[in-house]
């Protein structure tokens, strides 16, 4: 191996160290305090009640477990959005779980508790997965409710959901084993079946205070609406349990008379391991995101096999279009080459960027998975498209849009993973956030920005000085190096792999070498949900 190679790989273990020691903090929710009171109680924290609940024998994807990190400096931050979730196993059955973590303010709902919570109803419904909630919440943080209570994508989104699952046939089952309180007590009563654990779990649209304030009525939590207040009395409830283990045992036994799902039919065939060592990929991503590599080096060690059938081989060599599998799945790739090429006109190319070529082969890839019912995975490493005159009179809009309107109206499962660079169109392009991946989610490697730090700086720095010469005022070159290190400095921290993760624009951060078993667990999840139409491609310029 290359001193380059040892560089590399020496960055991105520290990089991993980083993401663990940050996931160690992240999985402590509240603290170890908050923990032992829960403890205390007789209840299990939220990671306690998971592991619990979970296969042992199969893996947890958790979704969204930087959310919030490092927001909400002011109320004391919210780990994980306070809540933990993800895609799991129960009784052998690939379902979503979302469980409220009550060491975290008392479980209450942050502006990014209720964002992580409707992406976790979005996974069940996109992919008709069935999904269990394990309620123990004190309802939405009042100090930020304009945040989280009234707008569309806000908490009562929540339970417009619940309707929508239901009337879509998708089993939903809540564990009450803590608070449920004022609006959040309409989610346990809209699943299909609602369990209770006695001296703990309660539900109620007012509490004991509340109640005595609005009314003068004096009255005990359980009495208001405990777990033998429901299970005897309201009927709201259709089981009780002495223990959270008990109550846990029983979503198990639900959860195993689900009866078989009807599944779209993606192509598998028994797994081959990559004949390349898959942790090579840490030595071959560059630690500096601006320098050159080979990304079919990066695909050889996620396949199996190592084998790759690449469409176009020869055309748009920006972009690596090509059939492989991923743990016996059928999977179609697209993804950025980083390094430079020679254009079919004997020019060299710049990796990472999109050009008209590779934009019109990457549409057309996309169109033949859709049409063969093939499963895309999108390697996201692209600083933009190609400016200037050349490419504008070769119609690089058009071919962008072409490519664009690929991706939008894609009906096959989209999965994308951020390994390097995400700027600017190329994010959209390559099916970032906003052009709705099943799944999405990022090395640590990676950068999403609308442009790259450098230029962005420096753009920034320009319109802050004009704006200071324009009034008049004098500025050094040793106050300008400062402003240009302040905004370097502040525009870098928002590229960052846990700025996005923390907003939920990736589900999380993940070791490139759980590459593999993470996508084949994304396209098990999309298998659930049958493809009923064709896809259409409306109006575009060709």
């Amino acid at each position: 191996m290359d001193i380059n190679f040892n560089k590399n790989e020496d960055q991105m273990k520290l990089a991993l160290s980083e993401m663990r020691t940050k996931m160690e903090l992240v999985s402590l929710g509240g603290g170890k305090k908050a923990i032992e009171k829960q403890h205390e109680k007789n209840k299990l924290t939220a990671r306690e009640r998971i592991a619990y609940l979970c296969d042992k024998d199969k893996p947890f994807i958790e979704i969204g477990a930087f959310a919030g990190d490092g927001m909400y400096p002011e109320y004391g931050g919210c780990p994980a959005g306070g809540t933990v979730g993800g895609l799991a196993y129960v009784s052998g059955r690939l379902c979503v779980i979302a469980a409220n973590d009550q060491t975290v303010k008392a479980g209450a709902w942050f502006p990014i508790t209720g964002k992580k919570n409707l992406r976790l109803q979005e996974i069940a419904l996109e992919n008709r997965l069935p999904i269990i909630y394990l309620v123990d919440s004190a309802g939405v943080f009042l100090p930020m409710q304009d945040e989280i209570f009234p707008d569309k994508e806000h908490f009562g989104r929540i339970f417009r959901n619940n309707a929508r699952m239901s009337g879509m046939g998708i089993v939903q089952i809540a564990a009450v084993m803590g608070a449920c309180v004022a609006g959040g007590a309409y989610l346990p009563i809209m699943s299909d079946e609602t369990l209770m654990v006695e001296g703990n779990g309660s539900i109620f649209l007012a509490g004991p205070y509340l109640v005595k304030a609005a009314i003068g009525e004096d009255i005990d939590q359980e009495t208001l609406g405990g777990a033998v207040t429901h299970t005897e009395i309201s009927g709201i409830a259709d089981y009780k349990f002495k223990t959270e283990e008990e109550c846990l045992d029983e979503v198990k036994r639900i959860m195993s008379r689900i009866g078989s799902p009807t599944l779209a039919g993606y192509h598998r065939i028994k797994p081959v391991q990559p004949k390349k060592n898959s942790s090579d990929i840490y030595g071959i991503m560059p630690a500096d995101s601006s320098k050159p590599y080979d990304m079919l080096e990066i695909i050889e060690r996620i396949i199996d096999d190592s084998a790759f059938d690449q469409f176009k081989e020869d055309y748009g060599k920006t972009i690596i279009c090509g059939y492989g599998r991923i743990d016996g799945w059928a999977v179609g790739i697209v993804a950025n080459q980083r390094k430079m090429v020679k254009s079919k006109k004997g020019e060299m190319q710049m990796g990472g960027v999109i050009y008209n070529d590779s934009a019109d082969k990457a549409a057309r890839f996309i169109m033949n998975c859709n049409q063969k019912k093939i499963p895309l995975l999108f390697l996201q490493d692209v600083t933009g498209f190609m400016v200037g005159s050349r490419s504008e009179h070769a119609g690089i809009i058009k071919d962008g849009a072409k490519m664009v309107n690929a991706v939008a109206n894609s009906i096959v499962p989209k999965i994308t993973i951020i390994v390097g660079n995400s700027y600017g169109a190329g994010n959209y392009a390559m099916c970032g956030k906003a052009y709705d991946p099943r799944f999405i989610f990022a090395w640590p490697s990676a950068k999403i920005a609308v442009m790259g730090g450098e230029q962005a700086a420096k753009t920034l720095l320009q319109i802050q000085v004009s704006g200071m010469k324009a009034k008049g005022q004098e500025i050094s070159p040793e106050q300008e190096k400062k402003l240009l290190d302040d905004i370097t400095k502040k525009y870098q921290s928002q590229t960052s792999p846990y700025y996005a993760a923390a907003r939920l624009w990736v589900d999380g951060i993940i070791d490139p070498v759980q590459t593999r078993q993470i996508v084949s667990e994304c396209i098990a999840a999309a298998n659930n949900a049958p493809i009923a139409e064709s896809m259409k491609l409306g109006v575009f310029q060709v």
